[in-house]
């Protein structure tokens, strides 16, 4: 048997850091822009990240659950040859490995901690002024079939995120998570979490788990008028997270990583965009406000065509008949968060999308800009003019979430 140094594998790991991280500090500067991305800047951005992340503590579901739901709770198994699985009821088990990540990497790994004073010093570092929070073990909350039990999870969670945020909301806004397969449940956890201050919700790509078939219920049932009446009655928005509809590993071997990513994580979170547009949902409630979340925007042009399309040229098939074209409809009530996505930026003008489109740093997940995210700014949005990067950096995030920008500019 071959024994490998940890030394060496460390050592290649750093390496391969530095190699993949290096694109992040390319950039080409901010000449002759009015404001611009730096942290500590006087003319910096008003930059809300409507897309972070949360570590929760391991044991937050145990030590809180009622004890029914406690054996079917996310866990890690040991087979017999020692391997470590992770085990969650939705998804096909995982083999845990050893990444024995180094230099940037390692570093985005062990932040997103829970503690508010040292996310705002990770932000600061960064340039944001707000954030809005998603779980991070918690996206497993909805991996099951089962969504009475996915609620019950989801209240934990809640729970727990009003106790630590609920005094710092202004800056740092977890959205209440909620499990739409059960609609009795999710009217309920929506009514009492507007109660308590939450700017809005996150509800599944799926009402259903799993890779769908025609017979599970979907967003464009009418059966789910009662969840759409009660969150408009709120006035608050929703949103869509990728990865919270099926399993999002749903390739093995070669290339798996990119496949999973764009094919089973990414893609999936336009159905429901879809769905809500051309249903006549928008119509019966005509005050609803929602977004696709970490999706990334480059497809939403081709999404608002590929509508409009079908609805013209299949209209003998298209009911119901709608009060305005899909495409309207996405620009009247929708949004769309991404990191970086130079497609969809080049096309923000061509397709009047400057104001549906909120920017994000994914803190602290890998596939984000943080720390960098100005070099990521300068990168991508130069062709903009002052007030497009205005909006898409952080006035529309204010404007869909409520934020108050003349506090969170005084708070610098």
């Amino acid at each position: 048997m071959t024994t490998i140094e940890s030394s060496t594998v460390d050592a290649e790991a750093i390496e391969l850091s530095v190699k993949y991280n290096e694109h992040r500090y390319k950039t080409p500067g901010h000449e002759g822009w009015e404001h611009v991305p730096t942290p500590g800047a006087a003319n910096k951005y008003l930059m809300i990240s409507a897309d972070c992340h949360v570590n929760e503590p391991p044991n937050l579901w145990v030590e809180r659950i009622d004890e029914k739901y406690r054996h079917r709770l996310p866990r890690i198994e040991v087979d017999a040859q020692g391997v470590k699985w992770s085990v969650v009821e939705g998804y096909k088990p995982i083999k845990i490995r050893d990444l024995r990540m180094q230099g940037e990497d390692k570093e985005r790994a062990e932040v997103g901690k829970s503690d508010p004073q040292v996310r705002l010093r990770d932000h600061a570092r960064d340039g944001i002024d707000a954030e809005i929070i998603f779980p991070n073990r918690g996206l497993q909350m909805w991996a099951t079939p089962d969504p009475v039990f996915a609620n019950a999870m989801c209240r934990v969670y809640n729970e727990w995120a009003w106790e630590v945020f609920g005094d710092v909301y202004d800056r740092m806004s977890p959205l209440a998570c909620i499990a739409t397969g059960d609609i009795d449940g999710a009217i309920a956890e929506i009514e009492r979490t507007a109660k308590l201050g939450f700017r809005g919700f996150s509800l599944p790509c799926k009402p259903v788990w799993g890779p769908g078939s025609p017979d599970d219920i979907n967003y464009n049932n009418p059966e789910f008028d009662r969840l759409w009446a009660a969150i408009q009655d709120t006035g608050k928005p929703f949103v869509f997270h990728v990865s919270t509809g099926k399993d999002p590993r749903g390739t093995k071997g070669n290339g798996g990583a990119v496949i999973n990513y764009v094919i089973h994580s990414l893609a999936p979170t336009a159905e429901p965009m879809v769905t809500i547009c051309a249903s006549g949902v928008l119509d019966r409630f005509p005050k609803l406000r929602f977004a696709s979340i970490e999706a990334g925007i480059g497809w939403v042009p081709w999404m608002l065509r590929a509508m409009d399309e079908a609805y013209e040229h299949h209209h003998f098939w298209a009911f119901p008949k709608l009060s305005a074209m899909p495409s309207e409809l996405y620009r009247e009530h929708c949004m769309a968060s991404f990191q970086e996505d130079p497609p969809g930026i080049d096309l923000v003008r061509e397709y009047d999308l400057s104001g549906n489109f909120m920017w994000a740093n994914d803190y602290p997940h890998h596939e984000g800009s943080w720390p960098h995210s100005a070099q990521a700014i300068e990168r991508t949005m130069g062709h903009l003019d002052d007030i497009e990067r205005s909006q898409i950096l952080g006035l529309n995030a204010a404007r869909f979430f409520g934020f108050d920008v003349e506090k969170l500019v005084a708070a610098r």
